[in-house]
């Protein structure tokens, strides 16, 4: 039998797609806890469900009042209350950092659980130096605030994490490629998931595949710090011509050789004879 939880707050981890990376640790700390606070009732509620655990569970998101964090640390400085998000580990892109730091602030014991994280997982995967890399969250939906930011990260001697969804995946790739040219870039997707995949290469080679295949799910982005040889890419003839679907063969000559780091006259000589 479980030894009782102390009172406090409790950051547990939880799975970011395949229920079976849940811990042992997080199950007895979700069925020893008096409350869970979660960004979301339902999905949260199936977990527990799965577990065969049944909690009070108290909705804490980006929008909790100041009073639902008040009644939260409350409860903890004389309980144990374990705080989850949707997926992966809380904070991480995720609400939080107002109630731990409240919590801090208040006395009240903060515990973290290790476990799933599509940041990490994306960055063993990518084959891109894990030694020193930054984790900058989702990149802004509008194009100049995208740019602005990556301009931003430009000098950045690190490996680059990022999140994104699928719709915006295209449109984040190609201002990747404008603003940080010649990055080697890894696309991680459906992680943990029946259709986990981790591609890597140029960002025009990237923003072609996707286009015949569009993506779905969560995505991570891996990007290369600054530095590191450009990415080879093995079918230049496939960025040609997925260039010269909607550019003259100057532009997707210029294009690729910007990406590539390939030179620009060899390309624009290849790209006459594809046409």
């Amino acid at each position: 039998m479980d030894a009782p939880l102390s009172p406090g707050l409790y950051i547990v981890a939880t799975p970011i797609g395949n229920l079976g990376d849940i811990t042992l640790r997080a199950i007895a700390t979700l069925r020893g806890v008096a409350a869970v606070a979660c960004e979301d009732t339902r999905i949260t509620g199936k977990l527990l469900h799965y577990l065969q655990i049944k909690q009070k569970l108290i909705r804490y998101d980006d929008h909790a009042s100041e009073a639902t964090r008040d009644h939260i640390l409350a409860l903890a400085s004389e309980q144990p209350v374990a705080l989850v998000s949707d997926a992966g580990t809380p904070l991480i892109s995720d609400p939080g950092f107002k109630l731990v730091r409240a919590a801090r602030e208040r006395g009240v014991s903060v515990t973290s659980l290790p476990g799933p994280s599509a940041a990490i997982m994306a960055l063993t995967l990518a084959g891109l130096p894990s030694d020193r890399f930054l984790f900058a969250g989702f990149l802004p939906s509008k194009d100049k605030a995208r740019r602005d930011a990556l301009r931003g990260l430009a000098s950045v001697e690190a490996t680059l994490v990022l999140y994104e969804t699928a719709p915006r995946l295209a449109d984040a790739l190609a201002a990747i490629g404008e603003e940080l040219p010649g990055r080697e870039v890894a696309v991680a997707r459906e992680l943990t998931k029946r259709f986990e995949e981790c591609r890597t290469g140029s960002t025009a080679g990237l923003i072609a595949h996707y286009a015949a295949n569009p993506p779905k799910g969560e995505i991570a982005l891996v990007i290369a710090p600054p530095g590191e040889p450009a990415a080879v890419e093995h079918d230049i003839d496939a960025l040609l011509r997925a260039a010269l679907a909607t550019d003259k063969a100057s532009q997707a000559a210029a294009a690729v050789a910007k990406t590539t780091g390939l030179d620009r006259k060899v390309l624009y000589a290849r790209a006459l004879e594809l046409k």
